[in-house]
């Protein structure tokens, strides 16, 4: 199995991990703060879609999935810019309300699907190409994929935990 191979099959984990734990996702689940933590099971899951769609679309030169297919309109969250989480005040994060379960999933699956068609049209070779001069050492296209999905993964381990605990 060669690198691009790699990829592709860990950009479905974060969604493979969901499905494991779906059944357990009650709506009274969704939105509760355990322990009174600003980040609800709702918004780990929805972090994790926002934070995918927004990195593969730049690595991939793209539009982001949450505003090409609508996804914004359908959370209809009740803040200004909700952006992808990163630096939410705790205000911010309890704001992110989910009243249909399977809008988290379906946006989460539909990131899955376009980071497969993104990956599918990679070489091995594009893996190497610098795409971030921000950092040091510069990040390549191949470990910012790496980063997003192990950072998605983690996310939704979260809520798997928190879904373990009930």
């Amino acid at each position: 199995m060669d690198s691009v191979e790699l990829l592709k099959d860990l950009a479905h984990r974060p969604l493979d991990a969901l499905e494991s734990v779906w059944d357990r996702v009650g709506p009274e689940d969704l939105n509760d703060h355990p322990g009174g933590h600003p980040n609800s099971i709702a918004w780990l899951l929805w972090h994790t879609g926002r934070e995918m769609d927004a990195q593969v679309a730049q690595a991939a030169g793209r539009q982001e999935v949450w505003s090409a297919q609508g996804w914004e309109e359908r959370f209809a969250l009740e803040l200004s810019d909700p952006g992808h989480g990163y630096g939410h005040s705790e205000e911010q994060a309890r704001a992110v309300v989910v009243r249909d379960r399977e809008v988290l999933r379906g946006y989460l699956t539909a990131v899955t699907e376009e980071s497969a068609d993104y990956l599918a049209g990679l070489e091995a070779a594009d893996l190497d190409e610098v795409i971030d001069r921000n950092w040091d050492p510069p990040v390549t296209r191949g470990v910012r994929l790496v980063s997003v999905y192990a950072d998605a993964l983690q996310h939704v381990g979260q809520a798997a935990y928190v879904l373990g605990m009930r």
